[in-house]
């Protein structure tokens, strides 16, 4: 192992930003602030601030503050990247890390500024990531799956999975712009289904409403668009909209003509106060509407747009690889570790979140796990110990911990952090 890692533990790390148009202005983008902090990069007011990246990924990689250098070196190479110190140092990942991973962070760390819809997407399964990969790699920058966790730091919006039975039946009844794209024996066949039917008869006629949906003509998709708010501004005057329908006109400001307006009455409107969390497994449809929060996922970049986005769209790849799977999402609000620590812990093997808030002169310990952590100081300073090492620690610091560290941390003024890592239900299974 590098000498660096025998004395100090802590690595500091400079990240990566991305500039989506959907993200928001510079001047009131928490990514936007944390990335000016945390790189010393100047911040453009009227530019869009998306993501700020934590992690290995080829697509938004961390480097390693060395020698005073951001980015490991005068250039920002390669060479000085948090990928390339794992390389050297495979062990800092911990053994079960390595046998499932390989010399890879399984786990991508974010913070998303949404200020307009993401797009209407999903992420593939291996499988599918690894053909998809394969076909078009310019396209699916990696060949692995993505699923995701979004932790709300602000209220957040979002568009999520297929709603119930009984509410897809009521967006075929009450919704006859829908009923306009689609074929009608489709539709007739969505409102006789029933439980009883079984969850492949139900996913096939889902499935073809939905395509057919999706695939029609840009011609017919505006037609039927402006005759839903004609017809929402006419009962507005005799009724309160839904929150439903108040959202999908929000849409078609933003995406006008855009299929996904249309296709918002399928999914489930959530909404996340601060310190709730949203989880989503491969093949899910979602949307991210609005608000700001951190996200951790599966190390992999793969999208499958459909709409809501100026970008390259494939809707029947998105169309075909959907579960379909009906209801409301889970809610994660997190449990305690202890007094200043919550921990979001969703079913996936790759990463779990906690969330620290320290008053000031408090401290909380963070015991060492057997796998890699990546913390990231949101509010407030402090200090961060180790066995061999103290480290002062203020806004926008990012920093990686090998696994096996136990950390103690105490705040000089309120502190607030998150920590991303491998999910601590499979570093315990034997």
């Amino acid at each position: 192992m590098d000498s660096n890692f025998n004395s100090k533990p802590l690595l500091r790390l400079t990240c990566s930003v991305q500039n989506y148009d959907w993200g928001r202005p510079g001047r009131d983008s928490l990514v936007a602030r944390l990335y000016g902090l945390n790189s010393g990069g100047e911040v453009e007011l009227d530019r869009c601030y998306a993501e700020f990246w934590m992690g290995t990924h080829k697509s938004g990689p961390s480097f390693v503050v060395k020698s005073g250098l951001e980015n490991g070196n005068e250039n920002g190479d390669e060479s000085g990247s948090l990928k390339s110190w794992i390389l050297k140092n495979p062990n800092v990942l911990g053994d079960k890390v390595l046998l499932n991973w390989g010399c890879h962070l399984p786990f991508l760390f974010k913070v998303l500024s949404v200020a307009k819809p993401l797009s209407i997407q999903a992420h593939p399964d291996k499988e599918l990531a690894q053909a998809l990969h394969k076909l078009m790699p310019h396209v699916y920058k990696d060949d692995n799956h993505k699923p995701e966790m979004a932790l709300a730091i602000t209220e957040f919006e979002a568009l999520c999975s297929f709603i119930s039975l009984q509410g897809i039946k009521s967006v075929v009844q009450n919704v006859p712009e829908i009923v306009e794209l689609v074929d009608r024996g489709a539709a007739s066949q969505v409102l006789h289904i029933n439980e009883q039917d079984g969850e492949e008869n139900f996913k096939y006629v889902m499935h073809s409403v939905f395509t057919q949906l999706m695939t029609a003509t840009k011609e017919r998709t505006a037609k039927a668009i402006s005759n839903l708010k004609i017809r929402l501004h006419e009962e507005s005057k005799v009724r309160s909209l839904t929150e439903k329908e108040q959202l999908v006109l929000r849409l078609e400001k933003q995406y006008p003509g855009d299929i996904g307006v249309l296709s918002a009455f399928f999914f489930n409107y959530v909404k996340l106060k601060p310190g709730e969390a949203l989880y989503l497994g491969a093949n899910e449809p979602h949307a991210y509407i609005s608000g700001e929060c951190v996200e951790c996922m599966a190390s992999s970049d793969n999208v499958i747009r459909a709409g809501l986005t100026p970008k390259d769209r494939d809707i029947q790849v998105l169309c075909s690889m959907l579960t379909y799977k009906l209801g409301s999402p889970e809610i994660l609000k997190g449990f305690p570790l202890s007094p200043y620590i919550t921990r979001y812990l969703p079913p996936f093997d790759e990463f779990e979140v906690d969330c620290c808030i320290l008053p000031r002169g408090a401290s909380a310990i963070f015991p060492a796990v057997s796998g890699p952590s990546i913390f990231l100081v949101t509010i407030g300073k402090g200090t961060m110990h180790t066995t061999s090492q103290i480290d002062a620690v203020t806004e926008g610091n990012v920093l990686f911990a090998p696994a096996n560290t136990q950390i103690s941390i105490t705040a000089s003024s309120e502190l607030q952090l998150y920590r991303a890592g491998v999910n601590s239900r499979f570093l315990q299974t034997v």
